[in-house]
């Protein structure tokens, strides 16, 4: 159910939400720049993994080149040496060969025939073995005349391990200096490119969104870059303008619906006391109703036994005394049966105009207490003021002049009255002062009626 129309009321103003604190920002770039150097670090240590086993089989490669070189060198004059028996020469020869660097040792075995078996071997100082480096035989032959070999011996060369891992340190040194030059050139070109492309354009819509507010949703968002791109951050600017947009229009209805539901408050809030009012003034006439008597128009006993305890606790408070006086018709049930029910209620409503007449006082109080009887609460009043009241009170009835043609005290209708006072200092209550004045009614109609007794 949408809000009826009414008056306009401004709406609420939004304040715009903060920016994020400023203190441990990461900014996007910074973080592509450490993903990037994290996966270099692992392409670098994979590349150099790669690059040294490159390198070390390269490097056993030449080194078995180089011992492979030094066999066709030295393998003639080897042969010719010792088939020569040419000791000096023949060491000479091996002394040569182990001064090649990447030769770590040499052995040269004599194999004549009907001579022993000799050894000639050199190695470089500290030497203890080939270990990774290549190893070379090679059987030595010597040709004494053409058509004729001979095997002579044997040549043994062993690579220098040492001089393959000298040369593989200068060649990893290269390599990772070279592929960290190349990381760090890689990730600060990517930050450079990020941040012109991405993070620039990403702070400006930060700061956009934080300065919108109900006030300026009309302010759109203008990236500064070339229209012609089409790209993620295109969609976003879109994106944000759209929303921008939206929420206008829904601002908008909101506002209105707000003026239209306070206009609906107001007229429902002057009904409602509108309606307040009457049902307080209802129940004004209900509570007049209720202790009101309908026929006289006076009290009726609700409102006497109210104002009797009252008026009973402010005598008791204030040490003051409380006259009571118990008013009754005399011959009130002859007067029916002999005029009418229709006479009787006006006999009692002239009455009790008559009473209410004579009390001229406003604490004074007449009341319907009964069928033809009424009670009168004099608060304040001693003995001699509540006579002299009383007495008046059955002058006026009687002054009325109402015929009663059935009546033992006149001709016309009179009342008997009875009497009682409350003393300050008695300890009474009420029902003692009622039963009191109602036994003086007693007497006064036993003495004769159309009089006021009291109990002394």
């Amino acid at each position: 159910m949408s809000p009826p129309q009414g008056s306009t009321v401004p709406a609420p103003a939004v304040a715009p939400l903060p920016l994020a604190p400023a203190g441990r920002q990461h900014s996007l770039g910074w973080r592509l720049v450490w993903t990037t150097l994290i996966f270099c670090v692992f392409f670098i240590l994979v590349s150099v993994a790669a690059l040294t086993w490159t390198a070390w089989n390269a490097g056993v490669e030449r080194m078995d080149a180089e011992l492979a070189q030094i066999e066709q060198i030295y393998s003639g004059t080897l042969s010719k040496a010792i088939w020569e028996l040419d000791r000096e020469a023949l060491q000479a020869h091996v002394q040569s060969v182990r001064k090649v660097p990447a030769v770590g040792s040499i052995s040269v075995q004599v194999a004549l025939a009907n001579r022993p078996t000799e050894v000639f071997e050199a190695s470089r100082t500290g030497w203890t073995g080939p270990g990774r480096a290549p190893t070379r035989h090679l059987v030595l032959s010597y040709e004494p005349y053409p058509g004729a070999h001979e095997t002579v011996g044997e040549l043994v060369l062993q690579g220098n391990e040492h001089v393959l891992w000298q040369q593989l340190r200068r060649q990893l040194a290269t390599i990772v200096a070279a592929q960290l030059l190349q990381s760090l050139m890689l990730a600060g070109l990517i930050m450079l490119v990020f941040h012109r492309m991405v993070t620039v354009h990403v702070r400006r819509i930060a700061e956009h969104l934080a300065r919108m507010g109900p006030g300026n949703l009309s302010l759109q968002l203008q990236l500064e870059r070339p229209r012609r791109r089409r790209d993620e951050l295109t969609q976003l600017e879109s994106g944000v303008n759209q929303l921008q947009a939206s929420l206008a229009v829904h601002l908008e209805s909101q506002r209105r619906y707000e003026q239209e539901l306070a206009a609906h408050r107001d007229d429902l809030a002057r009904l409602v006391a509108e309606r307040t009012a009457e049902l307080e003034s209802a129940n004004a006439r209900l509570q007049s109703l209720a202790r009101t008597d309908t026929l006289t128009g006076l009290p009726n006993r609700r409102h006497f036994d109210e104002t009797q305890t009252m008026e009973l606790r402010r005598a008791r408070r204030s040490s003051q005394r409380l006259a009571l006086l118990v008013c009754d018709i005399d011959s009130f049930k002859d007067y029916n049966d002999h005029y009418g029910h229709a006479m009787g209620d006006r006999c009692l409503s002239a009455v009790a105009q008559a009473l209410k007449t004579h009390l001229v006082r406003a604490g004074d109080l007449v009341a319907r207490i009964g069928g033809e009887e009424f009670g009168v609460i004099l608060p304040n009043t001693d003995r001699l003021g509540a006579q002299l009241l009383a007495e008046r009170l059955v002058k006026a009835v009687a002054d009325c002049g109402i015929a009663h043609a059935h009546s033992p005290a006149a001709r016309v209708v009179t009342i008997s009255v009875g009497l009682a006072v409350l003393h300050p200092d008695s300890d009474d209550d009420f029902d003692a002062l009622f039963q009191r004045a109602d036994a003086a009614l007693y007497r006064a109609k036993a003495a004769g009626r159309n009089q006021v007794a009291g109990l002394d």
